[in-house]
């Protein structure tokens, strides 16, 4: 199996850091990129926000500082060991986005956490369940630990 190129979504979550785990030791053992990448949810979109009463653009330029920061922390307490890793930040649906980058990226394999949470989770599906479901690549999943 070909690997060259791992998408690694990241929420800055425990199933993320339970994830990280796995990145590095399979980009090590094929000599991989990392894409460390993380989505900010796109609420003005979904809302309907189109009027000039809300500053949307300050907003998200703001939430991406913010973003930036814990992409940074996040990179040097989990994937330290890491190579190759390129940061890649979003503001969209995740998991519309997450498609997307694996199919423009040519991304051999994406490593996600799973909250395996319940109830409206369950109900209207998970980030990582939509991924699983419609990438083109093989996808690792990876549960919190209790």
């Amino acid at each position: 199996m070909k690997i060259k190129r791992i998408l690694f979504p990241t929420d800055f979550s425990e199933g993320s850091a339970a994830a990280a785990e796995y990145v590095c030791d399979i980009a090590a053992t094929h000599d991989a990129t990392v894409y460390l990448m993380h989505v900010i949810y796109d609420v003005a979109r979904d809302a309907g926000w189109y009027g000039t009463h809300i500053n949307m653009s300050s907003f998200y330029d703001d939430m991406k500082a913010t973003a930036r920061t814990e992409m940074e922390k996040f990179h040097k307490a989990h994937l330290a060991g890491c190579r190759n890793v390129e940061k890649v930040l979003l503001v969209g649906k995740p998991y519309e986005d997450i498609i997307s980058f694996v199919e423009e990226a040519e991304i051999d394999l994406v490593v996600i956490g799973s909250h395996s949470k319940r109830g409206l989770t369950r109900l209207f599906g998970s980030t990582a369940h939509k991924v699983v479901r419609n990438v083109p690549c093989s996808v690792l999943t990876v549960k919190t630990k209790k």
